[in-house]
């Protein structure tokens, strides 16, 4: 039986995270300040799955206002009162993101310092922020850099605990967030990937550094990737596995050089499995270059190829291998998990999307199943990834079954909230309208050609059965292929039946996905072709309005050669001709416009049309310096294809600490939140050439960071000190904060996105990475003042699109 999150009681699972908290704190060092005592407020802050985000303490210190808080100040109508933890070293502020708790620690020295909280969602030392661990995880450990004399903490979020450790070695190998393989005997490669922590409390990037690994005497040596000054780093290494026979777990020693000279040791245990146990695999991740794993049920007896593919995707907080348990393994078919990226990651949304599809191409790779014989299946968040991978990629499935699940991000968000729908400003609606992929119901008529399965619990009090019955009742009218259950009595997990329901396989085994030139019908909504542009052989390529519902009805009939229907938001559709003859006279109406004829080539050609004033026409294939699915857009399309970030090193000494303390604070909200890792490099350092092929985050602007002219010397946007340009508008002040995207010149499908200000004001108002939330929503380009952090959407200057071409205008 698996063991799932929601299965433990609640004063257990805090007594686990205690735990861990305090073996993290205690593996680290021995010279340890605990905080004891503060000020705490509860103030109105919105950090929701959107753009637009509010925070008056963070404004204040921003402004410069805030000052050393007493008891009884206030910020609006809310007070700083005292607050002391309790024996145990244990707070009870209550609040969320609201809640701001104040902390001084007075260093006798200047000097680095490991940061360990559990419950915060972030942290201010000294103004420089940090990610927090609001997950209670325990093993969230940020270097800090604290000054002589008296150190300002203001702790954003719930605080459960905290401390400052002082270690006694300048390079730490931390191994409690370890991700590694299965040692499976007679399958696994001999040399296997496996990760870990490094933490680097010098004012030093290190780079070179080498990991030794020694399991049964097998030793390997990996040269590791670059470590920033005061920063920590997930980093990827090689052990050897071969002479482990049995199932069970085994020591693997690790050793830290540098230069030769040994920083650090550790030992850690690596599981081994049998060839009929479940097992995890590991892999780096093309999104970030970042070791990433799955988890495998294999099929009763062995792998055969031209089996089923199961595909289980998981709920939130819990891990892929916990998720594979819960399932007794199949006589027909593997059944593979992907992570999210995290057991929260993000929702099956965005990089967990992305995730769910490079796994999907692995195990296509290593299990080699039938093509036809793919399914989809999740539980809870996973219930959520289900509909909504579902509905995405309709023709990647033969059928699905969401397990206890919710349809959107819009009416149920768990720890992150919910995705909003409604702004009173033209301009917030814009960037609203960028979450559509998120509403699955919008997208209801993609399920038509799967068969779908869904189980509930009608006694769930964690996620409602009613979004079960919201589903079953918007698919009733038109889908005869639905299978509906509610398990009487049923719990959010009520056991390994939650996921593991025979009906379900059984659905499965007598749905197929049909042959692309057997498909005659389609019905397909996608929101934008950046995310989901295809099904089976029609595939949306651009949008007449960007985040627009864009929909295709079309029927093919391969007698008479005719393909017919209608479009809505459509500017740009390729028709791939499967199923036609080569030499076939091809007519396409659409839209009751006049009909365009084409005569094939071959028997797999492809055609693009293209609709203006109302009529369609053919083109040839765009060349990819337009938009498409390839790049299509949004600040987020830069965050993937091994992004890079380039900080500015230009500018004030306080903007050039602005953009390393940035890039710091991603890097470690991205690897809690995504167990990811980037490289960071400064301006200084980058060229097209040493970096082919990847996207970046660049961050700074024209006046600080100088590969500005290489990545953006043809972009309408320009970002200088005191002024922000976009086309022939121009915007004036230092308190504009900006985010975009550009597709980088002379590449195929290469982004990057900026994290840019007008001065310290304006780069400030960028730092909540809210573009790391599930769901939620930005725009091509979004320009607004340092105000919004108070006031809100009212002070957004500009947020919008490019059109098709690049151009500025939508």
């Amino acid at each position: 039986m698996a063991i799932h999150l929601s299965s433990i009681k609640p004063f257990r699972f805090l007594s686990l995270l205690l735990i861990i908290l305090c073996l993290s704190i205690t593996a680290i060092a021995q010279d340890v300040h605990h905080f004891t005592s503060g000020l705490t407020i509860r103030v109105t802050a919105n950090y929701n799955r959107a753009a637009i985000y509010q925070d008056p303490v963070a404004y204040a210190m921003y402004k410069g206002t805030l000052g050393t808080p007493k008891e009884g100040d206030a910020i609006g109508s809310a007070k700083w009162t005292k607050i002391t933890a309790d024996t145990a070293k244990r707070f009870r502020a209550r609040g969320g993101e609201g809640t701001y708790t104040y902390f001084t620690y007075d260093s006798p020295k200047d000097q680095a310092a490991v940061l360990n909280i559990q419950g915060n969602s972030a942290v201010f030392i000294n103004g420089a922020l940090h990610m927090g661990d609001p997950y209670r995880f325990g093993w969230m450990n940020a270097v800090v850099k604290l000054k002589k004399g008296k150190n300002d903490i203001f702790v954003r979020g719930g605080l459960l605990q905290g401390a400052l450790m002082f270690p006694d070695k300048a390079v730490i190998l931390d191994t409690k967030d370890m991700t590694a393989p299965f040692i499976v005997p007679g399958k696994s490669a001999d040399k296997q990937k496996a990760a870990v922590l490094v933490i680097n409390t010098t004012a030093t990037q290190l780079a070179n550094l080498k990991l030794q690994s020694n399991l049964g005497g097998k030793e390997v040596s990996s040269t590791l990737q670059t470590v920033p000054a005061y920063s920590t780093r997930k980093v990827y290494f090689e052990f050897d596995g071969s002479t482990v026979k049995a199932k069970g777990f085994n020591e693997c020693a690790l050793i830290l050089t540098n230069g030769g000279k040994v920083l650090d040791k550790a030992t850690i245990k690596i599981e081994s499995a049998l060839k009929d146990d479940k097992y995890s695999q590991t892999f780096i991740s093309n999104i970030d270059g970042s070791l990433q794993y799955y988890s495998v049920a294999p099929q009763v007896g062995g792998q055969k190829d031209g089996e089923a593919l199961f595909f289980s995707v998981h709920g939130a907080g819990v891990e892929a291998i916990n998720q594979v348990r819960a399932y007794k393994s199949k006589d027909w078919g593997n059944l593979v998990s992907p992570t999210n990226r995290r057991p929260r990651g993000f929702n099956w949304e965005d990089w967990g999307r992305l995730d769910a599809l490079e796994v999907l191409d692995i195990a296509k790779k290593e299990y080699k199943p039938d093509p036809q014989k793919v399914y989809l299946t999740g539980h809870s968040m996973g219930g959520h990834g289900t509909w909504f991978l579902g509905a995405t990629y309709p023709d990647k499935w033969a059928a699905i079954a969401p397990c206890a699940g919710y349809p959107t991000l819009k009416t149920y968000g768990s720890a992150d909230g919910v995705v909003p729908d409604t702004s009173s400003f033209d301009l917030g609606k814009v960037l609203l309208r960028t979450s559509n992929q998120s509403d699955v119901p919008k997208l209801i008529n993609n399920y038509k050609q799967l068969g779908v399965y869904i189980l509930h619990g009608d006694a769930d009090e964690t996620v409602s059965v009613n979004f079960a019955r919201q589903m079953k009742q918007l698919l009733a009218p038109f889908h005869s292929d639905m299978n509906y259950y509610e398990y009487p009595g049923g719990s959010h997990w009520y056991s390994d039946e939650s996921v593991d329901w025979k009906p379900i396989f059984d659905l499965f085994k007598w749905h197929k996905i049909p042959v692309v030139a057997d498909v005659l019908n389609i019905d397909f909504t996608t929101a934008s072709p950046g995310i989901s542009a295809k099904d089976h052989w029609a595939t949306i390529y651009q949008q007449q309005v960007p985040f627009q519902y864009s929909k295709v009805k079309l029927n093919k009939n391969k007698q008479s050669g005719t393909i017919s229907g209608s479009t809505e938001n459509v500017e740009l559709l390729k028709l791939t001709l499967d199923g036609f003859a080569a030499g076939k006279e091809i007519k396409v109406t659409l839209d009751g416009a006049m009909a365009l004829n084409y005569t094939t080539k071959g028997d797999k050609d492809s055609i693009f049309i293209k609709k203006e004033n109302n009529s369609w026409k053919l083109i040839a294939q765009p060349a990819f310096t337009e938009k498409g699915p390839h790049r299509n857009g949004t600040f987020k399309d830069g965050f993937n294809k091994r992004m890079l970030y380039v900080y500015g090193t230009g500018g004030t000494e306080q903007e050039k600490q602005w953009a390393e303390n940035k890039a710091r604070y991603d890097a470690e909200s991205w690897y809690y939140r995504g167990n990811g890792a980037f490289d960071i490099i400064s301006d200084k350092e980058y060229s097209k050439a040493k970096y082919p092929g990847r996207n970046v985050v660049l961050i700074g602007n024209a006046t600080t960071n100088s590969a500005w002219k290489t990545l953006l010397f043809d972009c309408p946007i320009n970002i200088t000190k005191g002024s922000a340009k976009i086309g022939g508008k121009q915007w004036t002040g230092t308190d504009i904060g900006a985010y975009f995207v550009w597709p980088i010149a002379g590449t195929a499908d290469n982004s990057v996105s900026v994290i840019s200000g007008t001065g310290i004001d304006g780069m400030n108002a960028t730092n909540a990475n809210q573009y790391f939330t599930g769901g939620s929503g930005f725009a091509d380009i979004m320009l607004f003042k340092l105000d919004m952090l108070k006031d809100g959407a009212g002070h957004l200057l500009h947020a919008g699109f490019y059109d098709n071409q690049w151009k500025v205008g939508l």
